[in-house]
């Protein structure tokens, strides 16, 4: 954790930048005490096309949280989206070497170790290595598996992979912009920290991270990650929609889509009426609001039949006890949950960030989910490293050393 107490999370999305600063009241309690939006530019899909639009948007939204809060950030934790992101499942096994085959720390980092030793390409690295679970001598289902008697121990990881380059501009972005990345964690990870519960997790659950430029899906089962993907279509498709087919430009279709946009026929009445701005020497008109709908609903339909493809691919749609949570600035149009409950046959529920004190007001939405997350992400890598307790490994830290010395070797 930063020497000023502050723990900062950084969400460099396709359509806005969030910064969210977390820090440590007297009690002991974190508190969101600045937060700080602005439009991105330089980004498509998740991944930086731009690095001078993308710093200056970087900038912007700090700032803006530095006045909020009346402190000066020098660090942050940054998230990783788009469409590199890829997620496997891997096993690792070893033998208890410890004295009288009790298991320890090392024990545990060894088949941790062992179980992300997978070939992946070169222009690949891993971004988290994450428990989902310890076998001691073919006996499952255990999560902290130190201190216990054992001959051979194996443990079963979730792998996140992404772009080396696609995160290196991600860090080079940041670092001249003027701040140090403590951490890359992948943007569903930390959207789930803010807005799906431990229950939730264990009795399984999809998060669905509707963004501009893509959506994040994330499975979560008996508490830990199991699917990972990044589908490379969000809200501007919806907006693209409504530009072409209103014969509108995109910033109206947008405000149309914010405004008036609903995804789910039966919550529209068939009275309403919405009001198209004029272009040119087209003069302004009223359309129905079930039109509206009739273009957005079959876009998003298909956005949550990609997300359900991959599920019963992984014979994962069973196992969701816990439902769905539909989080990012998407799941703020009309009708999402009533859409996603009619698609995939499950509960379906809007995640928003927990309450955490300070600025309940200004970070209670789901556009700040994945900031307000990696905040939450920050302040638990700092507990963890203080008091290293449990099974925790966290490879990012590695990754982000990598990142750092190709900078420090170019740049």
């Amino acid at each position: 954790m930063p020497a000023d107490n502050l723990i900062v999370g950084l969400d460099i999305g396709t359509t806005k930048v969030c910064a969210v600063i977390g820090e440590y009241n007297e009690q002991g309690s974190l508190e969101i005490t600045g937060v700080g939006l602005c439009p991105s530019f330089g980004l498509r899909r998740g991944v930086v096309i731009n690095i001078e639009s993308t710093l200056r948007s970087v900038a912007q939204a700090i700032e803006a949280a530095e006045m909020m809060s009346g402190r000066e950030v020098g660090s942050v934790f940054t998230g990783i989206a788009g469409a590199h992101i890829e997620g496997i499942n891997s096993r690792g096994v070893v033998a208890v070497t410890g004295r009288g085959r009790e298991i320890t720390k090392e024990d545990v980092d060894r088949v941790i170790d062992a179980a992300k030793a997978v070939v992946i390409p070169m222009d690949r690295e891993v971004l988290h290595v994450i428990p989902q679970e310890f076998i001691v001598d073919d006996q499952g289902g255990i999560k902290d598996p130190i201190d216990m008697i054992g001959i051979r121990l194996e443990a079963e990881v979730h792998i996140i992979t992404g772009s080396v380059t696609s995160a290196q501009n991600l860090l080079k972005c940041v670092n001249r912009a003027g701040f140090r990345v403590n951490d890359i964690v992948l943007q569903s990870l930390a959207s789930a920290q803010a807005v799906v519960s431990s229950d939730e997790k264990e009795l399984g659950c999809l998060l669905i991270d509707l963004g501009g430029g893509t959506t994040d899906v994330l499975v979560h089962l008996d508490g830990a990650p199991y699917h990972t993907t990044v589908i490379a279509v969000g809200g501007n498709q919806v907006t693209s929609d409504l530009a072409i087919m209103l014969k509108t430009p995109q910033d109206a279709a947008e405000r149309i889509k914010k405004e008036s946009g609903c995804c789910y026929m039966p919550l529209v009445e068939s009275d309403e009426e919405v009001v198209i701005p004029a272009v040119g020497n087209w003069p302004a008109q009223a359309i129905p609001r079930k039109e509206i709908c009739r273009i957005i609903q079959p876009r998003m339909t298909e956005i949550f039949k990609l997300v359900k493809e991959q599920l019963q691919k992984k014979s994962y749609l069973g196992m969701l006890g816990g439902g769905i949570v539909l989080t990012g600035g998407g799941s703020l149009l009309a009708g999402t949950a009533e859409l996603a409950q009619e698609v995939f046959g499950l509960p379906a529920r809007v995640g928003y960030p927990a309450r955490f004190g300070g600025l309940a007001s200004e970070y209670q939405s789901p556009i700040f989910a994945t900031a307000v997350g990696l905040v939450l992400y920050g302040a638990a890598s700092a507990a963890a490293d203080r008091y290293e307790t449990g099974p925790t490994k966290r490879t990012g830290e590695g990754f982000i050393v990598k990142l750092r010395d190709w900078m420090k070797e170019f740049f």
